[in-house]
């Protein structure tokens, strides 16, 4: 096999995103790793490895993180409407980036049904 056919393949081997420890992720964030727990448990956030005693992450999810973190400072909104509206930054992002690459934005949307607590 020929040196170009062996670079050909070293190139298609696809690297799995590096994952992070709750605290290297909070530390990233800049915030304390309880306030990534609380993310976790409101939705914002789902760990993509694992266990449920020491979930991973992405590093990118520092940045959701510090989205809701500087919605709460600049706008004063609770933890779930940080996730609340992080969620619609993130959707809003996504469409825009469809439209900037001209693919079709219909797309099946996922029902939500709102019940209030007491």
């Amino acid at each position: 096999m020929g040196s170009a056919a062996r670079s050909t393949r070293a190139q298609l081997v696809r690297r799995r995103p590096r994952l992070v420890a709750v605290d290297v992720l909070a530390r990233d964030a800049g915030v304390h790793p309880e306030i990534v727990r609380r993310f976790v448990q409101l939705g914002l956030l789902e760990p993509r490895g694992g266990t449920s005693a020491a979930p991973l992450f992405g590093p990118q999810d520092a940045l959701l993180i510090a989205r809701a973190m500087r919605l709460r400072r600049d706008l004063g909104v609770n933890y779930a409407g940080a996730v609340l509206a992080s969620e619609l930054l993130t959707r809003i992002d996504e469409l825009e980036q469809r439209l900037r690459a001209g693919a079709p934005t219909h797309t099946q949307h996922e029902v939500i049904t709102w019940t209030r607590t007491v």
